[in-house]
């Protein structure tokens, strides 16, 4: 029970998925107790007897749900954040709902408030160090968080809870605005004051040796994320191809560019993707916020926002911490693996050179990453059932509004990642509305990791035309693979060469058509017209 609304959820635990914390139902009621506190007043009421009333008919639907679902009694928990925390009558009100529900509710403090969004955070991605904030409709918190390996350290000293929440800092806003830029500036000195104090009695650790890495700020909670949706709205990628939040990052000048987004928002006559009308109300108060941010945490360069907040934080703390370390996207992805996944993850992993290249820059990404390779091949034969002429389109769309729509601890990246190497995987035709969405994916990402995209998917087709049932016989393969670093003379220059050997331990057509004829389409991944951006590699396939 947050302070803009009521989120209802159930969640599915079972081991085998409880990383990815899979949500079977979801509702929400717009029901807002902080408004229902200051409405049409400067000064805080109780909670009124019909808002009370609305909010424990709908607990009570809610408890016709989960019995709906088979949901055990000791698995229902009801948290309350600021708002209700707050209330002058908020006994009252936690009394009406025992009485009618027979639920006791859970009051997060401050600190809790802060530490369980932290780990909200952490849930939504694979690993994460930062600074964390959530932004509701009461309060601000701001503490920091690292992941792991399953471990998730935040502040010994907790989060720090400041009442800047979309709607009270509204509020707040709209009255200084009345008395004059004094009192605007008066807040704004007031704002930026409490968050540096805050930063430096948190006990920030160094969250890298490297000076170069980036340092990163992760934001949950609904006003943030209405955030977050606008600067997809204005992004350079028109129109941006992800509509999920989660993992979506900005840079810090992008971020920081309060006078677009506040243009978009108020020269808009349609709705904008993810922002509600009340959400887009409060963008000027999030804009004001974003400023004090900025001004407070200079050294911050990247932001990222998350899905998780108080709901995933509980659930997240509840999890053991072997489940914690796992790969979010390869839990995900598990229920769709082939039988010999393992196999075909070794396949993709050899026909990526290791030793290093002459020059630095050559070679693949840090991205395809030992657990990205075992998602592509948990999802190399997934779409094996589509008719032929939709494959292509129906690997494009996998990662955004197909069999991963409903995964919330996937980044950006990782999605459009999937997305292009499972496209080329099929090798089909697109059509120009699906050319387009590939081609927007592609700009999500760098040239680089886009290349090598269409290299290990041409590389997949080739593992799919030898095992198409995803099954690699114990005993003896059909096909090994080996690659490495060469290099050719061109021009009297010297150029770097992949090259990348397939040994055939079959006859028939397998060696002497199919294999000859998918060596070629890998080849053809390093002449100039399949460049991205002017970077590519030149290739050479042998079969044997």
């Amino acid at each position: 029970m947050g302070s803009n609304g009521i989120r209802f959820s159930i969640t599915d635990l079972s081991p085998e998925i409880a990383r990815v914390m899979p949500t079977v139902f979801q509702d929400r009621a717009a029901i807002s107790l902080y408004d229902a506190q200051f409405s049409g007043s400067d000064v805080r009421v109780p909670i009124p007897q019909d808002t009370m009333i609305q909010v424990v008919d709908q607990l009570v639907h809610f408890q016709a749900t989960c019995e709906d679902f088979g949901v055990l009694a000791d698995n229902i928990h009801v948290l309350a954040t600021e708002a209700t925390r707050t209330a002058p009558n908020s006994q009252q009100f936690r009394a009406l709902i025992k009485e009618r529900t027979g639920w006791d509710v859970r009051l997060l403090s401050k600190e809790d408030e802060g530490r369980i969004g932290a780990l909200g955070i952490a849930s939504s991605s694979k690993s994460v160090a930062g600074l964390a904030m959530d932004l509701g409709g009461g309060s601000t918190q701001i503490t920091w968080v690292v992941e792991k390996d399953g471990i998730v350290s935040t502040s010994p000293k907790g989060s720090f809870s400041f009442p800047y929440g979309a709607a009270a800092l509204t509020k707040r806003l709209e009255q200084a605005k009345k008395e004059g830029k004094k009192a605007e500036k008066a807040l704004k000195e007031e704002m930026i004051g409490n968050f540096q104090n805050a930063y430096k009695n948190l006990e920030v650790p160094q969250f890298t040796k490297d000076p170069n890495e980036p340092s990163n700020l992760y934001l949950c909670g609904g006003g943030f994320r209405g955030w977050g949706y606008v600067l997809m709205a204005q992004s350079q990628i028109n129109p941006y191809p992800l509509p999920i939040i989660n993992g979506f990052r900005a840079s810090r000048r992008s971020f920081h560019d309060t006078a677009s987004v506040l243009d978009v928002v108020s020269d808009s006559n349609d709705k904008i993707f993810g922002v509600s009308k009340r959400r887009a109300s409060q963008i000027p108060a999030v804009a004001f916020l974003v400023n004090v941010i900025m001004d407070a945490l200079p050294h911050i360069t990247h932001i990222q926002f998350c899905q998780g907040g108080v709901r995933e934080g509980f659930l997240f703390d509840t999890l053991p911490e072997e489940v914690c370390a796992q790969d979010p996207v390869v839990v995900a992805t598990r229920p769709y693996a082939p039988p010999s996944a393992g196999a075909i993850k070794q396949l993709l992993s050899s026909a990526l050179p290791a030793s290093a290249s002459s020059l630095d820059s050559i070679r693949a990404p840090d991205s395809f990453s030992s657990g990205f390779l075992i998602t592509l091949a948990n999802l190399l034969f997934i779409h094996s059932r589509v008719p032929r002429e939709s494959r292509s389109a129906a690997a494009l769309h996998s990662a955004s509004t197909g069999l991963l729509a409903s995964v919330n601890t996937i980044s950006h990246v990782e999605r459009a990642l999937i997305a292009l190497v499972l496209c080329e995987r099929w090798a089909g035709d697109l059509a120009p509305v699906d050319e387009l969405y590939q081609r927007q994916l592609t700009e999500c990402i760098s040239k680089e990791e886009a290349w090598w995209c269409q290299y290990l998917g041409r590389v997949a087709t080739l593992i799919g035309d030898v095992y198409p049932a995803g099954r690699v016989p114990t005993s003896n393969g059909r096909i090994q693979l080996e690659a490495e670093w060469d290099t050719v003379a061109k021009k009297k220059e010297k150029r770097d060469l992949l090259h990348l050997r397939v040994k055939c331990n079959v006859n028939g057509p397998l060696k002497n058509e199919v294999l000859p004829e998918r060596a070629g389409k890998i080849e053809q991944v390093g002449k100039k017209k399949n460049q991205i951006k002017g970077y590519g590699v030149k290739v050479e396939v042998r079969v044997s």
